[in-house]
């Protein structure tokens, strides 16, 4: 069965806001405190979704991966080029500058549940669409990247309480892939 998704860079404290420092925060750019190399092809897992899944994305998070990915020629961001593409957005980017790229019909959740009722959907950054999807009990699976570092400041992947379980972890040198499913709320007795 089809999956929704979410991959993460995250530090240990729960900061996912601007890992890469465009967000020009005073903390930004902690996910390559360890070497940009450390974050290069496929951290997150994907395997055979990069050939068969889709990618979901917020309008802010693939202007700027549209901007960063056309032009790389590894394998891994040939495969992240030729995925379909799908942007929440009410304004009009030029979706013809990254292949494959074209608007999500319909509301995010629904138009998020009707994608993964073919193939795999992976959600990228966007915190907004994460938080959306979240909301309404449609993410199957997190996979997060930990970065070793504490900001103590910042958005959170996560707020209030949220009880997953972990499916596998895996280290990479100083960083930890952990994947992650929500656990079912508990039906009352």
């Amino acid at each position: 069965m089809a999956k929704i998704i979410v991959i993460e860079y995250v530090t240990l404290d729960g900061i996912v806001e601007d890992p890469d420092g465009r967000g020009g925060t005073a903390r930004g750019g902690w996910a390559f405190r360890f070497g940009p190399e450390r974050l290069a092809g496929d951290k997150f897992d994907l395997g055979p979704i990069l050939q068969t899944g889709a990618v979901l994305f917020g309008r802010r998070t693939w202007e700027h991966f549209s901007r960063l990915w056309p032009q790389r020629l590894d394998a891994f961001s040939t495969a992240m080029n030729t995925l379909p593409k799908y942007v929440v957005t009410r304004s009009g980017p030029d979706l013809t500058v990254w292949a494959n790229s074209r608007r999500l019909t319909g509301e995010v959740v629904e138009g998020a549940r009707r994608l993964a009722a073919t193939r795999d959907v992976v959600v990228i950054g966007s915190l907004g669409v994460v938080r959306d999807l979240a909301s309404a009990g449609a993410v199957d699976e997190y996979r997060l990247l930990a970065v070793p570092t504490f900001l103590g400041e910042g958005e959170r992947l996560f707020t209030g309480t949220v009880d997953l379980d972990l499916v596998r972890v895996a280290s990479d040198g100083a960083l930890t892939l952990s994947v992650y499913r929500p656990r079912p709320a508990a039906t009352p007795g």
